[in-house]
């Protein structure tokens, strides 16, 4: 489990396919203190650190979780949202995050709003996921809050802190975001499924 308050930005140093997996090698100011088989969100993917090698870590990604985020995607010296899993009896400063993506989404529009920045993002609404104004929703793992809600897109707004300390400075109208909507909004839509 995961909070969505983004710890650091990490770097991807070496991608490596083997089969249908992906072995992502990622540098960061965090590497010293994770160890082997430690769960760590990356862009809001729940991966397991299988090696570690001075300031570098590598975690892999099964073709599942290729075909479901954005991972696929990345390049040599993209930067990757990082985040180590809740310690019980800390803060639970953002929202619960379990770190399982639910689909991916396009940036279709960012808004400067005098310091500030509104992004709006657009997603199939077939798959019957669903946002509500203020409520709760992950974006490359980070915890952020719905400003607008409607059934195909939703935006948030983003504070300079977050804009310069996460992916979101790289974002352009056209990137590919993973999103993880509230687990407890999907659970009532499950409920109220299997009611009908």
């Amino acid at each position: 489990m995961f909070t969505g308050i983004i710890e650091t930005l990490g770097k991807v140093e070496k991608l490596e396919k083997e089969g249908g997996n992906l072995h992502l090698t990622i540098s960061s100011d965090i590497t010293s203190e994770l160890k082997i088989d430690q769960s760590v969100s990356h862009n809001g993917v729940c991966l397991t650190v299988v090696s570690l090698n001075e300031d570098q870590y590598t975690v892999t990604a099964i073709e599942e979780t290729l075909n479901k985020t954005n991972l696929e995607e990345l390049t040599l010296e993209n930067e990757v949202n990082l985040e180590r899993a809740m310690v019980l009896g800390a803060r639970l400063d953002g929202h619960i995050v379990q770190g399982h993506v639910d689909q991916t989404a396009v940036c279709t529009s960012i808004e400067e709003k005098d310091g500030s920045w509104v992004f709006t993002f657009g997603y199939d609404s077939k798959l019957n996921n669903v946002t509500i104004e203020k409520g709760s929703i992950t974006v490359d793992g980070v915890s952020l809050t719905v400003v607008d809600s409607q059934k195909d897109h939703f935006s948030v707004a983003i504070i300079p802190y977050t804009f310069e300390h996460t992916r979101f400075h790289t974002y352009k109208v056209g990137t590919k975001v993973n999103l993880e909507f509230d687990v407890v909004g999907k659970y009532v839509a499950r409920l109220l499924e299997l009611r009908n």
